[in-house]
């Protein structure tokens, strides 16, 4: 334990030592995590080390593995999240249904358990993920650096997808060299391959003997367990899964299909075989030649002893996990964009996303999208929540049919048996580790001279590193060293678990009936309004009035006020239901604007889109606290369209006039977006703002969000 290293009898009661008080404390911090850059000159004592790969020596700066995967399954604040054990989990009640989400319900951990507990029973697998990506540390001087990083699957997803967490350790810098010396291309790769092997070798060569006799660990919570840490699967894009795999490129590092046919879903295909790739591997001893033809044979580069031969338990063709970062979003979006510019106009792809109705989930490209420029993968994870609906009635050249847009990417093939092994994509994704190059990469270089920089990067990350552990050890000693209670995994669910917000004071504490109808659009307020007052008078009636008694008693209803507070925002929060963060987090919001001059400029109105529950029994003699004037839509149809599977719907209309009610706030349950129906060409005068009133048909988008995905399809 962290706290054991520190016991002087002399200080029993710092809670602040080595420091000599708080102040001391709070100064160092400051110090490293928000001063001036360090710039120390001296050599590692135990991180750093040398590799000879073809007569030549690189340095690799590393941890011990085994230290940091104590680090993380120590941890205080993963103590009552970690799992040592593997589940399953089902979606019904007959137990017929396989949920796949955190690690521990995929079949590898049940697999490699029932393998492990054959030769060494009651071990707990500590599944080791290892990650590599080289990054550019700086904009014009071409400086890289090659990290990786280290984490465990018993730490749960919601924790592991947030690098500020500290749930990844950045486990080595490798070396960046180019081999320029080398003039044959061909060796130099390969040279280049040997160096990454032997040095990740180097790297985890500890868990060779860890991971089949086992080692005993304590977590937080002072159990000690004999645990296994096995290497269970690899994230990377995919030139690093070839650099890891010995795959040429163009090939797949998981199946045997070959390059040319990589872009069919129809061509069969078998998953490569460890045993022949390791029997090649062992021709080695057999000489040059017989060891090229032997890998040749195999399918894969000449590796002299690839990082994973030796590891218990491993098995890299399977541990390759899916790169959603790149395969989907930069890959598979990233050229159906470019052929529906192509296919369709780049023109009406852009009009058509300029006047898509605001909501808070939708992010508006005012410019469009196919004119964009190094776009992220959160920008094109935005795009694919609109896609679709702003396709579906486009034109085509040559009549060509818009099912056959979307063609298949190779790599999703194997995403089904992936997230069956290892649970849900979102457990492997290599957006966290890109978002790490930033903190344990970048920040690290511009802390240095930019001479011997890996030396001072690596000292700077270790003193960094130092302070945040001492600072969670303080916590815990001002906390009382309190024990939380074991937190039991639950599967997630796509329920809207949240509580309605409103604000204390009202965004305009008196506002017109006359402005509202004007300007904010309510054009039917004053018949709503009155029409929910007759309701609600008559709501201890035992035959409540109906239709036109309803509508003659409301004529008759005045009303003794001329101005009302409005507010403009409804929003949706909820406290994290897994237990993994602390305070509320938005969900969803609903907002309004009332049309604004602005000078000679006309700003024009808001107002977003929102399912509501319409009560068939009247309302309680409480009056709620906010009330919404809402405008309604057609219900909803009994399936949604065949082509597109989403639903169509309307303005709700009596006669010429638009359906209002005055309902509670209470009963609006989220926001909606509504994707209009476009037709062969987007007209021009729709704007964004305006079009839920421009427009009368809509289609439902529902890939907005996971909820709305779960109610709607």
């Amino acid at each position: 334990m962290y706290g054991a290293q520190l016991v002087d009898d002399e200080n029993d009661e710092n809670l602040y030592y080595p420091f000599a008080s708080k102040i001391e404390w709070e100064v160092a911090r400051w110090a490293k995590l928000h001063g001036s850059s360090s710039t120390a000159f001296s050599d590692l004592l135990s991180i750093d080390g040398q590799v000879i790969v073809a007569g030549e020596a690189f340095d690799v700066y590393y941890c011990d593995i085994i230290e940091c995967v104590k680090s993380l399954y120590g941890d205080p604040d993963f103590a009552r999240y970690l799992t040592f054990a593997p589940e399953q989990h089902y979606a019904d009640d007959d137990q017929t249904v396989c949920l796949f989400h955190d690690m521990h319900t995929g079949k590898w951990w049940w697999e490699t358990q029932k393998k492990l507990n054959e030769c060494c029973p009651g071990g707990t697998i500590v599944p080791i993920i290892i990650s590599s990506d080289k990054t550019q540390v700086t904009m014009f001087r071409n400086k890289t650096a090659y990290p990786v990083y280290l984490m465990i699957g018993n730490i749960p997803k919601e924790i592991q997808r947030k690098p500020s967490s500290g749930s990844h350790i950045l486990l080595a810098y490798l070396p960046t060299t180019r081999l320029e010396h080398i003039t044959n291309k061909a060796s130099r790769r390969r040279t280049i391959a040997n160096l990454y092997h032997a040095c990740l070798c180097r790297v985890l060569a500890p868990l060779k003997s860890a991971g089949s006799e086992g080692i005993f660990m304590c977590s937080s919570d002072g159990a000690h367990r004999r645990c296994h840490p096995l290497f269970a699967s690899f994230v990377g894009d995919y030139p690093e899964q070839l650099l890891a795999t010995g795959v040429k490129f163009g090939e797949c590092p998981k199946c045997d299909v070959e390059a040319k046919d990589t872009g069919s879903n129809m061509t069969p295909f078998h998953m490569r075989k460890l045993s022949e790739v390791l029997d090649a591997l062992a021709a080695f001893d057999h000489g040059n030649l017989a060891f090229v033809h032997a890998c040749a044979t195999a399918g894969i580069k000449p590796i002299i002893h690839p990082f994973w031969e030796d590891l218990p338990f491993a098995n890299i063709f399977r541990a390759i996990t899916p790169d959603v970062l790149h395969q989907l979003y930069q890959g598979l979006v990233k050229h159906l964009l470019g052929w529906l510019s192509e296919a369709c106009g780049a023109a009406e792809i852009d009009a058509r996303c300029r006047r898509l109705p605001l909501n808070h989930h939708i992010r508006l490209f005012t410019k469009g999208i196919t004119c964009l420029s190094r776009v992220s993968g959160t920008e094109h994870a935005q795009i694919c929540r609109f896609i679709l609906g702003i396709i579906i009635d486009i034109r085509l050249p040559n009549n060509l049919n818009a099912s056959r847009l979307l063609q298949a990417l190779h790599a999703a093939r194997h995403y089904h048996l992936m997230i069956t092994l290892f649970g849900t994509t979102d457990n492997y994704n290599t957006k966290y580790t890109e978002r790490l190059h930033i903190d344990l990469a970048k920040d690290a270089y511009c802390a240095t001279n930019h001479k011997d920089e890996f030396i001072q990067m690596t000292r700077w990350l270790e003193r960094k590193e130092k302070i945040l552990r001492h600072q969670k050890y303080v916590s815990w000693c001002l906390a009382g060293g309190h024990q939380f209670e074991p937190y039991h995994s639950r599967p997630p669910d796509m329920t809207f678990s949240c509580e309605l917000v409103m604000t204390k004071h009202p965004s305009a504490k008196a506002v017109s009936i006359q402005k509202l109808v004007e300007d904010y659009g309510a054009t039917h307020f004053r018949e709503a309004l009155a029409r929910y007052i007759a309701c609600h008078g008559q709501s201890d009636h035992p035959a409540p009035l109906r239709n036109r008694a309803l509508d003659h008693l409301a004529g008759d209803i005045c009303f003794p006020f001329h101005s009302l507070p409005v507010f403009h925002k409804i929003k949706w929060c909820s406290i994290d239901t897994g237990g993994h963060a602390k305070g509320h987090v938005t969900l969803d919001s609903a907002h309004v604007k009332p049309q604004q001059k602005l000078g000679s400029r006309l700003i024009d109105r808001r107002s977003d889109t929102v399912l509501s529950i319409q009560l068939l029994f009247p309302p309680t003699v409480n009056v709620p606290p906010h009330l919404a004037y809402i405008e309604w839509f057609t219900p909803f149809p009994s399936a949604p369209d065949r082509n597109n599977g989403l639903y169509k719907l309307s303005r709700l209309m009596h006669g010429s006039n638009r359906v209002a009610s005055i309902v509670p706030v209470g009963d609006i349950v989220r926001s909606v977006h509504l994707i209009p129906k476009f037709g062969d060409t987007a007209p021009r005068e729709w704007k964004s703002k305006t079009v839920l009133e421009d427009c009368n048909t809509f289609w439902l988008n529902s890939y907005i969000d996971r909820h709305t995905f779960s109610i709607f399809r």
